[in-house]
């Protein structure tokens, strides 16, 4: 029972140091963060404002609640990056709307302006630019939104998690 106890308590550690995000020499986030990040006072400005300001189309919303079975999001931004700052809380709008699990289906990490983390996290997922949001199902990727919608973001989402043929902005 005691290890049990101890291995519990060493796993929530490990948990809670892997998602609080830090800061670079700069003070930008790097590294896994959370919606909870965006919220303080040095992000919240921009955080804040593109969030309130984005109408999302409640049609669209109600499509994707249909589709999320399954459904998990790797994001990858910075906070340095105006697309990122427009689009990731227009993402959390989309999303929270559409009753998507973010604590059991979401990750966000921040990188620095060469695309980069300390721990490499960004290594395999050929991350470009930011924002990147990959899509994934049974553990395959199912699609990708990178920097700016090809029609809105929520339209753009649609297709991905029911599966349609999508090609994010700059696939040809």
């Amino acid at each position: 029972m005691k290890k049990i106890i101890v291995l519990l308590v060493f796993s929530f550690a490990v948990y809670t140091t892997q998602a609080q995000a830090k800061k670079d020499r700069s003070g930008h986030l790097i590294g896994y963060a959370q919606k909870s990040d965006f919220l303080k006072q040095q992000y919240k400005g921009w955080f804040e404002h593109h969030y309130n300001k984005y109408q999302p189309d409640e049609k669209i919303i109600k499509k994707i609640k249909k589709n999320l079975k399954g459904v998990s999001v790797l994001c990858f931004m910075g906070t340095w990056c105006g697309d990122s700052k427009r689009e990731t809380p227009r993402f959390y709008k989309i999303m929270e709307a559409a009753n998507f699990n973010f604590k059991k289906n979401f990750q966000l990490v921040a990188v620095n302006r060469s695309k980069r983390t300390p721990d490499n996290l960004q290594e395999g997922k050929n991350i470009i630019r930011v924002p990147t949001f990959i899509f994934y199902k049974k553990g395959e990727e199912i699609g990708r939104y990178v920097e700016y919608p090809r029609e809105t973001m929520e339209k753009d989402i649609l297709k991905i998690v029911q599966g349609k043929p999508y090609k994010h902005s700059y696939q040809k």
